[in-house]
């Protein structure tokens, strides 16, 4: 059988204006209800990138985001799926190189460890980076200092330059029968 596109069904036609009606702050309140609470800019980084699907309207405040309902019941499945299938349980270690350190903490009485503390690959890695850029302030301030001398040098030069041209000047002008310039 031959099913010519005059035969197919359309789709109904619906007002588009009328799927968006959540503001973000209700938006706010649906993620937040899922159990994942966003900020505002995440809204509408969402909206940006096409996770949501939304109209942006003119206000006499500046513009607002309009939200349709359904895309934001789709994207919190979406995240709860993706969670799901991502989550371990455990949470991965920050490197190989900490391992040690971070089993023989964990074999450590649970009240010696308090939640107030830094991560250590971030702690080492802070003072390593920290070390490595005072020492390339050290340098800079070194080649600085090195290029005010040599500016220095340059202008005491360019001075004498000019006092020399102009006792030139004054040497060979009754040669060349102009007027003396006058001396400096």
């Amino acid at each position: 059988m031959i099913v010519h596109m005059n035969n197919l069904p359309r789709p109904v036609a619906t007002n588009p204006d009328n799927d968006f009606t959540l503001t973000i702050e209700e938006a706010l309140e649906r993620y937040a209800g899922a159990g994942l609470p966003r900020t505002p800019r995440s809204i509408q980084r969402y909206c940006a990138k096409g996770h949501l699907d939304c109209r942006v309207i003119e206000t006499s405040f500046g513009e607002k985001y309009l939200v349709a309902p359904a895309s934001v019941d789709k994207h919190i499945a979406y995240i709860q799926e993706v969670t799901r299938a991502t989550s371990r349980g455990v949470s991965r270690p920050a490197g190989t190189d900490t391992l040690a350190k971070i089993e023989s903490e964990s074999a450590a009485p649970a009240d010696a460890m308090s939640g107030d503390s830094s991560r250590p690959v971030a702690a080492s890695s802070d003072t390593r980076y920290i070390t490595l850029l005072e020492g390339e302030v050290a340098y800079l301030r070194k080649q600085v200092d090195v290029k005010d001398e040599q500016i220095k040098d340059l202008t005491e030069r360019a001075r004498e330059t000019n006092h020399l041209i102009a006792g030139l000047q004054r040497m060979l002008s009754p040669l060349l029968g102009g007027e003396l310039p006058p001396k400096s």
